[in-house]
């Protein structure tokens, strides 16, 4: 949670009593599809009078703070607000005010409230990633981040799946991954790009060469990560002989643990090229020629897009997260 945002106060008040009166006022079917962010947007675009000053209040765009509301009409079946074209307001209708009328008495004090009570934490920044990202690449990162801001805790969430919906629903403020959502609530900036690497145990001898891989590697055991993951599907498509399936010893969940089943001599894999050393002396590394590079990319809550904490960690991240 980053400072008294409002999107970040409405979620921490999901247990309040707004949740009951949105049950009630929209109905059980329309709450599977509405949400406290649409909600929120309403209130700040009703109490504020147009979308542009709920805009600059959320720290979103114009054309987002409008297709909230608009998303919350289409869960109602229902106009809530007109605005005509040109015009600098919004009016609200007789379904609009109702609704804006019911939030009125207690939302304007819990969200004070809330922002009095934020404002006296520590600031904390909660980031989502990959394990192998984290342990890899983020500790010159953070080291940097910590000299610039030593007030503010970092929480870091290792995981790969669902990054974007944790960040939507308010559980993470950031992520850094190799996914690219294309979700306007979650915009991502290109970090860098990297290679994979074949690897496997120096005991198995002389490498293949790069046009020998896929031969190589028929009938050798091969260890991988969970089903699902960008690296998995990529090597998998490239090693996998033709009109049959791709025969997978062990997978697991991240880099280190694939490495270490290599070094251990369990199978070969492909990796990141960034989570080997300069001196590796149970692995040897081949260059593959026929997988693309891959991103990894910066995203965040659009709402917290200029935040400086955010700010500065996209920028460190950009500039410190680089292959050569």
């Amino acid at each position: 949670m980053i400072g008294p945002d409002l999107p970040h106060c409405l979620k921490v008040a999901e247990s309040f009593w707004l949740w009951d009166m949105q049950v009630a006022f929209l109905g059980r079917a329309a709450m599977r599809d509405a949400n406290l962010t649409l909600i929120q947007t309403f209130f700040i675009v009703a109490r504020d009078g147009s979308y542009s000053a709920a805009a600059r209040k959320l720290g979103m765009s114009y054309q987002s703070a409008a297709n909230h509301v608009r998303r919350l009409e289409q869960v109602l079946g229902e106009r809530l607000v007109v605005s005509e074209q040109g015009a600098k307001t919004v009016i609200l209708t007789p379904r609009g005010r109702s609704l804006y009328k019911l939030l009125l008495p207690e939302l304007d004090t819990m969200l004070a409230r809330l922002d009095r009570t934020l404002d006296k934490e520590r600031p904390v920044l909660r980031i989502g990633l990959p394990q192998a990202i984290f342990y890899y690449l983020l500790p010159p990162v953070l080291a940097r981040f910590r000299e610039r801001y030593p007030q503010v805790e970092i929480v870091a969430y290792e995981r790969d799946t669902s990054l974007p919906e944790l960040i939507k629903d308010g559980s993470l403020d950031v992520c850094i991954t190799e996914r690219y959502f294309g979700d306007p609530n979650v915009p991502q900036h290109l970090v860098c790009t990297y290679r994979p690497a074949l690897i496997f145990p120096t005991s198995w001898g002389a490498p293949p060469s790069p046009n020998s891989i896929k031969d190589w590697a028929t009938g050798r055991p091969f260890v991988t990560y969970e089903p699902g993951q960008l690296l998995r599907n990529l090597a998998v498509d490239y090693l996998r002989p033709q009109d049959s399936e791709m025969e997978i010893a062990i997978s697991t969940s991240g880099s280190s643990s694939v490495k270490r089943c290599v070094e251990a001599g369990l199978g070969f894999a492909i990796i990141p090229e960034w989570c080997l050393g300069e001196q590796e002396p149970n692995v040897t590394k081949v260059d593959i020629d026929g997988l693309p590079e891959i991103p990894i990319y910066f995203g965040e809550a659009i709402f917290l897009f200029n935040n400086a904490y955010v700010k500065s960690l996209r920028q460190l991240c950009t500039e410190l997260i680089k292959f050569y």
